[in-house]
């Protein structure tokens, strides 16, 4: 599947723009964690892009990502790119385990992305100038993007063994380099 034709399909799955930033933020994360581990960053970042497609349509447990690795396979994706969408949700741990890095860093990029982006929507320079050291003061604050599992984001960053602040580093400046398609100018 080419870039294009996954834009594509999150678009027609998704009709949300927040969804549709969400995958846009992933994928840049994943992008940037690809060229990290010196790995396939377009695979990679079809990954981060398509991890949610199918929430919208089938939001509840188990069918958010098993309908879409279904829609997926039909499209002939990569087995080892649908496992890993399928990894990132805890409902389908015992079958996709993870295991390998790609699952991995989906899995640590998913929730902190989402937290990034709350962060910067309450800044006046958006994601110019965003510091861990902020980042890290807005995690300790509950009410702060309720939603977001801090439990999530400290155990994704151990996951991929690396510090939560340079794991914060890492994704702030992957969505600085998306953040005009991301509206965080």
């Amino acid at each position: 599947m080419t870039r294009d034709e996954a834009w594509n399909l999150l678009c027609e799955y998704s009709p949300s723009d927040s969804l549709r930033k969400h995958g846009l933020a992933v994928e840049a994360a994943m992008r940037y964690y690809a060229r990290h581990f010196r790995t396939d960053e377009e695979a990679w970042g079809l990954v981060g892009l398509l991890h949610d497609f199918d929430y919208e349509r089938w939001p509840g447990v188990p069918d958010h990502t098993r309908q879409g690795a279904q829609v997926l396979r039909e499209k002939g994706v990569d087995e080892e790119l649908i496992g890993a969408i399928l990894s990132h949700v805890p409902w389908n741990e015992e079958q996709y385990p993870r295991d390998q890095l790609l699952r991995k860093v989906l899995f640590a990029a998913d929730e902190l992305c989402g937290f990034l982006v709350a962060c910067a929507l309450v800044r006046p320079t958006r994601l110019a100038g965003l510091e861990p050291k902020s980042v890290l003061k807005k995690l300790k604050t509950p009410s702060f993007a309720a939603a977001v599992s801090r439990a999530d984001i400290y155990a994704g960053a151990e996951l991929i063994g690396l510090p939560l602040d340079e794991h914060i580093r890492y994704c702030v400046k992957a969505l600085q380099a998306a953040a005009g398609p991301l509206g965080l100018a």
